[in-house]
């Protein structure tokens, strides 16, 4: 594909990716990579650089750091793969899993990295502190899920897939949701997450209204990208206010990464680029694999054409993606 003919868009995954150990690889080699970290660290107050990479006290999956551990990992990632790259691949959009938007406006020069860093720091504060119930992936479309959500007093949270929709509530109504469905449709399953809380449900509320003040204090400028919202699954409009008012919406209501996608598709996107993150047993940066790539490979497997992808989440895959042999 010649770089005329690119279509890309540019993606950051969300909770989930975290591990201990993340960015190790990039800070041990870059310099700007340290940078990054040392700017997280002064804007936040603790040191995020001994946070990712060595969790003495065991706190990298608690949301208040978990969120802005990912962002900082985002653009670290992002940082060095545009400094390797003799010509870096210029996206016409961006797109991030809850948390990733903050990172996909932050791509797009709309949000500063330290208005970002404060934004989500406080967003993890709030969902973590405000937070109640759980959350589970069920191998159902969204027509099955949301009876059953509703009969259970669960929310709809998340559409991942047309075949994998994720819900939250109350542990019990989670467990009563799960005998229910077992029952219904015996090869389906529900697979409980570990969060602190039923996010993008109707238990955040709270939180969002709380986190309506952090947002009034930070300076959003028209994107130069063009940034996908989870919450409308649509592009972004260029006004501050609108963009506040759905990262407002976005944390009771479930992220719409089907439309997302759809939409990136529409729009012409033929690749894929994933920063950040990391999932799987392996313990180092090397081990993980991209948080995102199956959903993607999945959603737009019958795409044509098929858009490729690319992964940008250690050092040996940053090179990759940057032709850096």
């Amino acid at each position: 594909m010649s770089e005329a003919e690119q279509n890309v868009v540019f993606i950051f995954p969300g909770q989930g990716s975290q591990y201990p150990g993340i960015g190790s690889d990039l800070c041990t080699e870059f310099e700007s990579a340290r940078r990054i970290y040392e700017q997280a660290s002064d804007v936040l107050g603790y040191d995020m650089a001994k946070l990712s990479h060595t969790d003495p006290d065991n706190q990298i999956n608690l949301t208040r750091f978990t969120q802005p551990v990912l962002l900082t990992h985002h653009i670290a990632c992002l940082t060095v793969y545009r400094e390797l790259a003799e010509s870096p691949l210029n996206p016409t959009m961006a797109a991030g899993h809850s948390l990733g938007e903050y990172s996909a406006l932050v791509a797009a020069d709309a949000l500063s990295f330290e208005d970002a860093l404060r934004l989500v720091s406080k967003r993890g504060e709030l969902m973590g502190t405000h937070g109640e119930g759980e959350m589970a992936a069920l191998t159902v479309d969204l027509e099955t899920a949301r009876p059953l959500a509703d009969k259970h007093f669960c929310g709809i949270a998340g559409l991942n897939l047309p075949d994998q929709t994720v819900v939250g509530g109350a542990s019990a109504d989670l467990d009563a949701l799960a005998e229910d469905m077992a029952e219904l449709y015996p090869k389906k399953k529900a697979v409980r997450l570990k969060t602190e809380g039923a996010f993008h449900t109707y238990y955040m509320v709270t939180a969002a209204r709380h986190f309506r003040e952090a947002l009034d204090q930070v300076e959003i400028g028209a994107p130069k990208l063009r940034v996908l919202s989870n919450y409308t699954g649509d592009f972004h409009q260029d006004d501050a206010e609108t963009i506040k008012s759905r990262l407002f919406f976005q944390l009771f209501h479930p992220v719409n990464w089907v439309d997302c996608l759809q939409t990136a598709l529409d729009n012409g996107a033929n690749l894929f680029v994933e920063f950040g993150g990391g999932i799987g047993t392996g313990e180092g940066p090397a081990e993980k694999r991209p948080n995102l790539e199956s959903i993607i490979k999945k959603f737009t497997r019958r795409a044509d054409p098929k858009p490729e992808y690319l992964a940008a989440i250690n050092i040996e895959t940053i090179k990759t993606a940057a032709g850096v042999p």
